[in-house]
């Protein structure tokens, strides 16, 4: 009975403790509800509906201008003079011009044979033609592998030159730069650049320099990237979506009403006096090619981007390898753009209205505000809506336009239509990742200059060998938790069972579902390990 007695005593005691927390916890939110809760979300929900006002006509105007351009038919070749280059008998060779292909490559143990035998392929006359392998490789091994590799195509004719640096200065931007400094180069007038899980086709060169030579005001062709693993699993295929949108439309808008887009930084042409004049390639950022195709932009140079034109690449296999691509392609655009805004302002060679487009449309809107906007809407300020609801969001901004904008974006990826509510979840998990990358960009904190190359799998991916990295990162439990994406999913979790309990119940199903979302890939588990069916 005395035992009994002692632990019904603890027992009221907690009990009695947990009550007088809960009690006072709730006075406490009563009194600054009202006064401040209220207020902020309110603010919230207002700069929250504009800035998806913002991108949703900013993806209907991209909608308008590629369904006139599908109508019409406006193609490349209507646009800027193209016609086949053809044999000079009187100059031979020397007719066609002289073409420099660089390969930057650092510790590219899994892929660098298949980069340097398809540039090695390239169609062109072989007196006309220079293959640079840029290797900043640190592992000894992988050095000698790829001299090897270069020295064997050497003996077979190939014009290749095999260039290693002391440092890893600038990284990718410093490589390219240093290699552009070489006395063979001078020679060259156009320079191909591909990374190194890169694999153009044999004519790459036939059907992008002839609208270099014909058109003096074009400095950049950029072809278009094709997947070799988009069917891997989940992941690739959610990432095959949001690219596809961004070359199909993002891309071809920006060349055909602007002739300004972001070089993608491989599978593309420049003119080698335009990078020159716009003052060579800088290590400012982690977007060196961003930060190039805005300076010759500038200088009034005008850029083509080739749909029809495709180049195989490999999408990142891994959750770790897809998160360190993204944080460097949001921070670093996000970074460019403080640095660069007011000098686009100042540039007086450029008209006004493309200074509105890179300003607003290019940086601000598809930089910044798409990141921001889908990660605090979505998944902060409306959940808090449920535990406030003297705060309300009207319908056309919680549903219809996201719905729009969802719908818009699908539009590259026709095969993948199915698969649009994995997308939704997976796009609104990546973005806390982005938004905070994006923020550290704005403020130049922290991982501002963070390069990580992406991690590539290459013949792995042939060979059915690629379950061995995916169980080597499965062993290491330090790189699958994701603190972020675990208290998001929790907060969405309880937001969730708040609508449920006191609420109205107009967002918990949508809450659970994201919030199982962010709590899987918080645990590192996302489609990596989800084979397509």
């Amino acid at each position: 009975m005395e035992g009994l007695s002692r632990t019904n005593l603890v027992s009221d005691t907690f009990y009695g403790t947990r009550d007088d927390i809960t009690e006072q916890f709730g006075i406490m939110w009563g009194q600054i509800k009202a006064p401040l809760i209220v207020p902020l979300l309110r603010i919230s929900v207002f700069l929250c509906l504009a800035m998806s006002v913002m991108l949703f006509i900013e993806r209907v105007y991209m909608f308008v201008v590629i369904t006139l351009l599908k109508v019409f038919g406006t193609k490349p070749e209507k646009r800027y003079k193209w016609e086949p280059l053809k044999d000079d008998v009187e100059l031979g060779n020397s007719s066609y011009p002289m073409v420099l292909v660089q390969i930057p490559m650092y510790n590219e143990k899994e892929v660098y044979q298949l980069s340097i035998g398809a540039a090695c392929g390239l169609s062109w006359p072989s007196d006309r033609i220079i293959v640079q392998v840029l290797d900043d490789s640190t592992d000894p091994i992988t050095k000698n592998l790829v001299d090897i590799e270069c020295q064997r195509w050497a003996s077979k004719g190939i014009n290749i030159k095999y260039e290693v640096r002391d440092n890893r200065s600038g990284y990718k931007a410093g490589a390219l730069k240093e290699g552009l400094k070489h006395s063979y180069v001078k020679q060259c007038d156009f320079v191909a650049i591909f990374d190194a899980d890169f694999q153009p086709e044999p004519d790459f060169l036939w059907q992008t320099i002839p609208f270099l030579v014909h058109n003096p005001e074009l400095s950049l062709v950029q072809a278009r990237w094709k997947y070799v693993n988009a069917d891997e699993c989940l992941m690739t295929r959610m990432q095959e979506m949001s690219l596809d949108y961004h070359f199909s439309v993002e891309q071809e808008v920006g060349s055909s009403t602007h002739a300004f887009f972001g070089f993608n930084g491989t599978a593309g042409v420049w003119r080698i006096a335009a990078i020159d004049e716009a003052g060579g390639w800088k290590d400012r950022t982690t977007v060196e090619d961003m930060d190039l195709a805005v300076r010759a932009s500038l200088k009034g140079w005008k850029f083509l981007f080739l749909g029809s034109v495709k180049v195989k690449n490999e999408l990142p296999s891994t959750l770790k390898a897809y998160r360190y691509q993204q944080h460097r392609w949001s921070c670093g655009p996000a970074n460019l753009f403080r640095k660069m805004c007011m000098e686009i302002i100042r540039n007086k060679k450029v008209s006004l209205w493309k200074k509105v487009h890179v300003i607003y449309s290019f940086f601000f809107v598809r930089k910044v505000v798409a990141h921001i906007v889908t990660f605090v809407f979505y998944v902060v300020v409306l959940p808090a809506t449920v535990l406030v609801p003297e705060v309300e969001v009207p319908k056309w901004g919680a549903v219809y336009i996201p719905a729009i904008i969802t719908l818009l974006n699908a539009v590259g990826t026709p095969r993948s239509l199915h698969l649009l509510v994995f997308w939704i979840l997976f796009e609104n998990v990546m973005s806390l990742h982005r938004t905070k990358a994006t923020f550290i960009g704005l403020l130049e904190a922290g991982r501002v200059n963070e390069w990580i190359v992406t991690e590539k799998l290459g013949d792995a991916l042939k060979l059915k060998s690629a379950t061995k990295a995916f169980k080597k990162h499965r062993m290491r439990l330090g790189d699958r938790i994701h603190l972020l994406e675990f208290a998001a999913g929790a907060y969405l979790f309880f937001c969730g069972c708040y609508d449920i309990a006191f609420g109205t119940n107009h967002y918990f199903l949508y809450l659970f579902i994201q919030s199982f979302a962010f709590l899987i890939v918080g645990f590192g588990y996302v489609g990596t390990f989800i084979p397509n069916s």
